[in-house]
């Protein structure tokens, strides 16, 4: 007999998900963060700040709870107004950031700070928070959507950080148990890193959303994360996945695995995936969702630790 909803969702709430005290915590850190470099943009820099919005998994509400496998960090995208995508690029957006950001926190060491593809990250050592300044250039024309620049010297994306927190919060509406699937999912991708790193959170959630698509709410939790293993074993990650909220102009992709950004059909999420790594990800996905089934069948709480590490559990 497989596992009741009850006990995965007492693994969801007592391991997995963030506490409420340390979502709180974490909210008065961060929005003491965004008001001191709002100030010293606004007062240093001809940048313009026209909004600022907590994205992400923290927005999304399908963050883990911070253990040594599971870092939690928090998307801040500031809107810029004032500069245009032809002459400016993110490096030189980034470089203002990151002077600021040393002023602002100047007992902090420099290995603190880092810069990524497309943000700069903040570390807070004493809380283990790890915030990710976005600046997103806005897009006057479409409220919610701006271009998002890449360190490396690929071209602009645009991105509305709020619709991506709404496709979320609609899938919620639809299934109660869509967050808790998610978390299961970047649960299972974390305790097996080495062989799903290129498995991105924002994946995750596509695929989810677009099993609920497909079958609808019914089943147990059970039942839908096995769903989940099966649909990568049996698909390869070879089906383009796309949503009602994609609409024209589409993309042309020629990459292993496809999956549309459903604010924006020009951009794969899935495209750094390589097929050597596709291939990686489809593997270990059969191998567990075979375990899964045997873990399911025997209702042996013991049985998933093999899927999701040593810290299920299912009751005190």
């Amino acid at each position: 007999m497989a596992l009741t909803n009850t006990q995965f969702l007492y693994y969801d709430s007592n391991v997995l998900r963030l506490p409420q005290d340390k979502r709180t915590a974490y909210h008065e850190q961060v929005d003491r963060l965004i008001v001191e470099l709002s100030k010293s943009l606004k007062g240093k820099t001809k940048i313009v700040i026209t909004r600022v919005v907590k994205a992400g998994s923290f927005a999304k509400h399908t963050i883990l709870r911070q253990t040594s496998e599971d870092p939690t960090d928090v998307d801040v995208v500031f809107y810029i107004s004032g500069k245009s995508i032809d002459r400016d690029t993110l490096q030189s957006l980034h470089d203002t950031i990151y002077e600021l950001l040393i002023e602002l926190y100047p007992n902090k060491s420099v290995e603190d700070f880092e810069i990524q593809r497309k943000a700069a990250t903040v570390s807070f050592v004493g809380s283990g928070l790890s915030v990710d300044i976005v600046p997103v250039i806005e897009d006057a024309s479409k409220p919610g959507y701006g271009w998002q620049f890449d360190l490396h010297g690929d071209p602009p994306v645009q991105t509305c950080a709020p619709c991506q927190i709404q496709f979320v919060r609609d899938r919620k509406a639809i299934d109660g148990h869509f967050r808790t699937l998610v978390r299961l999912g970047k649960r299972w991708r974390n305790y097996n890193i080495a062989d799903l790193k290129p498995l991105k959170s924002f994946t995750i959630e596509l695929i989810m959303a677009h099993l609920l698509a497909r079958d609808g709410a019914k089943g147990s939790i059970d039942e839908k994360f096995r769903t989940f293993l099966l649909y990568i074993a049996q698909s390869e990650l070879r089906e383009p996945i796309q949503f009602p909220e994609n609409k024209p102009p589409f993309g042309s992709f020629t990459g292993p695995v496809v999956i549309l950004d459903p604010v924006n059909s020009l951009n794969n999420v899935a495209a750094r995936i390589t097929d050597n790594e596709r291939k990686q990800i489809v593997a270990k996905a059969q191998t567990d969702w075979d375990e899964a089934n045997f873990a399911s069948a025997e209702s042996d709480p013991d049985l998933w630790k093999e899927i999701f590490g040593p810290r299920f559990k299912v009751e005190d």
